[in-house]
């Protein structure tokens, strides 16, 4: 399931409920020591500071190549061989599957060097479209955990994480994971 732009934008607004996981389950939570590697596409910044403020809030860190000062400031080989080490340092790997880094030659190349380092319970794609409309052509996409929200526009958005086989965990549960 596909889930609403306005819907994410809306949900990901600043609320007191999270307050209650971090001051309960702070020291059970990764740190800065392994963030969730984020895989978008260039000029879709908007998507990438809303992901990385909810996954603040549930206590870890996202990591964005751009925002990284050891990444070269033109893209060449060094940039890909530093992206694998990060991918793989990292605790979870994320895809912003927007239409765009669906179409991205490097968020294609992420995801699969992502599954093979990662597998299912460290990839997920949390898939953004102005519209609720699926993806066609791309139906690899259906093979990863995909995060999803509750439906209830009217309150806060509890996250969660669906695999292929239909089995559900809270976005906290599935960051927990070892």
């Amino acid at each position: 399931m596909v889930i609403n732009e306005s819907k994410f934008f809306r949900d990901t607004k600043s609320h007191e409920g999270l307050k209650f996981i971090l001051e309960n389950f702070s020291d059970q939570l990764k740190s800065k020591d392994n963030p969730i590697f984020i895989s978008h596409k260039h000029g879709e910044a908007q998507y990438v500071y809303r992901l990385k403020e909810l996954l603040k809030k549930y206590g870890f860190t996202g990591y964005v190549d751009w925002e990284d000062d050891s990444m070269p400031k033109e893209t060449s080989g060094e940039t890909a061989m530093k992206i694998k080490k990060k991918i793989i340092e990292a605790h979870k790997f994320i895809l912003i599957a927007t239409n765009a880094a669906i179409e991205s030659k490097w968020c294609n190349w992420e995801i699969g060097f992502a599954d093979s380092h990662k597998y299912l319970n460290h990839i997920a794609l949390l898939a953004l479209k102005p519209d609720n409309n699926n993806y066609k052509g791309e139906e690899y996409l259906q093979i990863y955990p995909s995060i999803q929200t509750s439906s209830n526009v009217n309150e806060n958005a509890d996250y969660y994480v669906i695999y292929p086989d239909g089995t559900k965990k809270s976005i906290l549960e599935w960051l927990k994971l070892k």
